[in-house]
């Protein structure tokens, strides 16, 4: 004998479909988890308990966020918490090497977490993710104390690098380009990726040094003096120096310190804010009047730069030089 059915067994119910959301309780609930996926972990390393109003965190999930049979709705969305700001921390200390051989680890987390809660990621690329740390130490000199301007100066050192390793690149410009242009008229433009730097410490040969001992991407300098050991140097050993000018530059793939003299600084610099060539050259031979500096000198910094490939095509008005010819009327 078959045991009986019981009540209701056999009777399938109708299955409703599911509601569908409006475009408003989608974004509602976007805002809510990314709220709290970006949410500044507690010294602990886990989600803050508490809401930002001083509520409980775990209501506010628990309204949005269904739990499963192994976790609460806390748990869950804590796991995405503290995956997102780990991924975060170690991006910044991958491209942040030297600032954080310059603080120590303990106060370059500290930094770093402040950083993130008041500059979160706007970027599809962790590569923007430093983008505005320079001004954030440079406002919060508390965080870094009393390592600041040697802070500033790593981290303005260290972004350069990130510009010159991936930033665009234009088609070159020849120096053959230039043969029948007024140089009272021509602008020339450096490469987006080249940035030019003034610094107070010698920063270029230990940036190196810990950026190789780390085993991270592959750079070089050409600075002047004898090469240290490539071995990481404390910040005690950094004191203000004579100022090293500096251009931060990618040549076939790779990221390149060029130490400079002041007088081609200068004259790089009044490029790169759009002065024409003629007065470019001015300004570097009256400012640095202290350095020989002669025609064949200047020829030999353009083939040099030209070779490197720092100039773009000329985009600025373009007026030939006046024929010695005149034409009869």
């Amino acid at each position: 004998m078959k045991p009986s059915k019981r009540i209701g067994s056999c009777i399938h119910r109708k299955r409703l479909p599911p509601r569908r959301q409006t475009v408003a309780e989608l974004r509602e609930l976007q805002r809510l988890t990314a709220a709290v996926v970006m949410r500044r972990l507690t010294s602990a390393h886990k989600t803050n308990p508490r809401w930002i109003d001083g509520g409980s965190t775990a209501q506010v999930v628990a309204g949005f966020i269904r739990p499963n049979d192994r976790m609460t709705s806390f748990e869950r969305l804590e796991l995405y918490n503290r995956q997102y700001w780990f991924r975060l921390l170690e991006c910044l200390s991958e491209d942040y090497p030297g600032l954080r051989a310059v603080l120590g680890g303990k106060t370059f987390s500290n930094l770093a977490q402040a950083y993130l809660a008041e500059c979160p990621s706007e970027s599809f690329t962790m590569r923007n993710l430093g983008r505005s740390l320079v001004g954030f130490i440079e406002s919060h000199s508390e965080l870094v104390a009393p390592r600041g301007p040697l802070a500033i100066e790593m981290a303005t050192l260290e972004w350069a690098h990130i510009e010159a390793f991936d930033n665009a690149a234009e088609v070159p410009l020849v120096l053959s380009d230039l043969a029948n242009f007024d140089p009272q008229h021509v602008r020339l433009r450096l490469q987006p990726y080249l940035t030019l730097l003034r610094l107070e410490h010698p920063l270029d040969e230990f940036l190196i040094a810990v950026r190789r001992h780390q085993g991270l991407r592959h750079e070089a300098s050409n600075a002047v003096g004898k090469r240290r050991k490539l071995q990481p140097m404390r910040w005690r050993s950094f004191r203000p120096s004579s100022t090293i000018h500096l251009a931060v530059h990618r040549h076939r793939d790779a990221v390149f310190y060029k130490r400079l003299t002041p007088a081609q600084f200068v004259l790089l610099s009044a490029l790169q804010q759009h002065c024409p060539l003629e007065q470019a050259l001015e300004q570097a031979l009256v400012s640095c009047a202290g350095e020989k500096v002669t025609p064949a000198t200047i020829t030999k910094w353009f083939r040099n730069w030209s070779s490197l490939g720092w100039f773009c095509k000329v985009a600025a008005t373009r007026i030939r030089r006046p024929s010695n010819l005149t034409r009869k009327r």
